[in-house]
């Protein structure tokens, strides 16, 4: 398979699928949280669950939610689990590539990801999705796991001018060595998190962006990009399968052994 950028179909059955219920398991639904999962194969221990969380956010204008999920230098100040987060360059004016971080609880290891990631504003919705790519620049590094986004994304829809509703929508492979059920088990615990940290960061977005190139949104205006352009032959699918598997068992009995040898 080629890399493709999505087009208005693939963004019309990203917001579809946001919506609908249909084959989807409810597992939570409190307050304002709304959790499914869906078994991808048919084995519930075997497989990787596709996950969606959707979150009614009252305070949030749909506009500041779609700018903080862009914003990446705001993203450094209020996600404290991200390593590094940079724009390798872009695709088109709604399209570009780039590389994201983050920690993970010991004993596992990092996890990193390059991913294509395209947006669309449609009329009061919004509308950011990507999937993992390749680029020879960026190969995996030794101390990290890269993990495979095979669909990720956020619809964001706008209720008013403060209050919005997002959806987010992930089939993510973090390969290393991890029994699926553990994956999943901590996904489900881990979204419904994230998805709180981010609308308390929108709350805070307008007086920081005041003091940080108020009027630099790219992801707005296009013209404002710096980034260089990459031509899709320079990407390529990254498949879960063509990555080595890491076995961090080894590695937690390795750190376990160094701790308690260092007490």
């Amino acid at each position: 398979m080629s890399v493709l950028i999505p087009d208005d179909r693939a963004f019309s059955s990203f917001k579809e699928e946001c919506g609908c219920e249909e084959g989807w398991s409810l597992t939570y639904n409190k307050t304002d949280m709304t959790v499914w999962t869906q078994t991808i194969g048919g084995d519930e221990e075997k497989s990787l669950h596709k996950i969606k969380c959707r979150m009614a956010c009252k305070d949030v204008p749909a506009e500041t939610m779609y700018d903080v999920l862009h914003d990446i230098e705001y993203r450094r100040k209020w996600d404290a689990n991200v390593i590094e987060t940079f724009d390798i360059g872009k695709l088109t004016v709604n399209a570009d590539v780039g590389y994201y971080s983050w920690k993970c609880p010991k004993p596992l290891r990092n996890r990193d990801v390059i991913t294509l990631r395209s947006w669309l504003p449609t009329g009061s919705d919004y509308i950011i999705m990507n999937y993992s790519v390749k680029h020879a620049k960026y190969p995996p590094k030794k101390d990290m796991v890269r993990a495979v986004s095979i669909q990720t994304g956020y619809l964001i829809q706008s209720h008013g001018p403060n209050h919005c509703t997002l959806t987010y929508l992930a089939h993510v492979d973090p390969k290393g060595s991890l029994p699926k059920w553990v994956v999943n088990k901590s996904s489900h615990f881990l979204a419904p998190k994230a998805m709180k940290k981010i609308s308390k960061a929108c709350l805070k977005y307008g007086e920081w962006k005041q003091r940080h190139n108020p009027g630099f949104k790219p992801w707005l205006y296009p013209e404002q990009t710096t980034l260089p352009t990459i031509p899709l032959s320079e990407l390529s699918i990254q498949h879960a399968d063509s990555l080595e598997n890491i076995d961090e068992s080894t590695l937690s009995e390795m750190q376990t052994r160094e701790e308690r040898d260092s007490d």
